[in-house]
């Protein structure tokens, strides 16, 4: 998106009728496509070694929260805890926080079970049946939206380097669904999701303007 001399983007100038639209229409097309492909490339695409290998961990651990905590507070630290490294640190751990929270009330909500469970057929859990529990439930993807939510933010501190934290957030997706822990739709919401809650906290967080 254009960006203006403030660094808000030309989305953030918008009413609010039309941002929601236009979020909405985002998120739609995203997940729309993920479900037109969820059942070839559950069957055409497979590699279980992404579970234990190096790489497959280091994709994976992007969408951990922990992960982030800790990278917060190296931020935080490594900026002699000044206010703007306080926001900064605070923001790094939010956005991944609470887009890992959203997951999660998502899958309560949604109900949709992991591929494997129907061998690639959607299954969708009854409301009698562990109402309040989210294992074994995969829409929309928790690490998906985790990693994009911290990615994200770390592009908006360090976007010369955006295309780095982006390819982690996007490997991440990718080890799920190789892995059939995920079917495509469930990681194509959780990334469109996480990249909205980091821009949103973005917006109502602004860094201070200099006098």
């Amino acid at each position: 998106m254009p960006t203006d001399s403030t660094g808000y983007s030309w989305y953030a100038r918008q009413p609010l009728a039309v941002r929601g639209l236009i979020a909405f229409l985002i998120t739609a097309a995203f997940f729309a496509a993920g479900v037109l492909l969820d059942g070839p490339v559950y069957h055409a695409w497979e590699n279980q070694r992404a579970q234990s290998q190096d790489w497959g961990r280091l994709l994976r651990i992007q969408g951990f929260l922990g992960t982030w905590a800790f990278a917060a507070l190296a931020l935080w630290l490594h900026e002699e805890r000044t206010a703007i490294a306080t926001r900064r640190a605070r923001l790094l751990f939010a956005s991944p926080a609470l887009a890992g929270a959203l997951a999660e009330v998502m899958k309560l909500i949604l109900r949709r079970e992991r591929p494997e469970v129907a061998d690639g057929a959607y299954s969708f859990r009854s409301w009698s049946d562990r109402p309040f529990s989210t294992a074994g439930l995969g829409l929309p993807s928790s690490h998906t939206m985790v990693a994009f939510g911290a990615a994200t933010m770390l592009a908006r501190f360090y976007p010369r380097a955006r295309w780095v934290w982006y390819a982690l957030a996007w490997g991440c997706a990718a080890q799920r669904v190789l892995t059939h822990a995920h079917f495509l739709s469930d990681v194509m919401l959780g990334a469109v999701l996480g990249w909205a809650m980091g821009w949103g906290l973005w917006l109502r967080f602004p860094a201070p303007r200099k006098a």
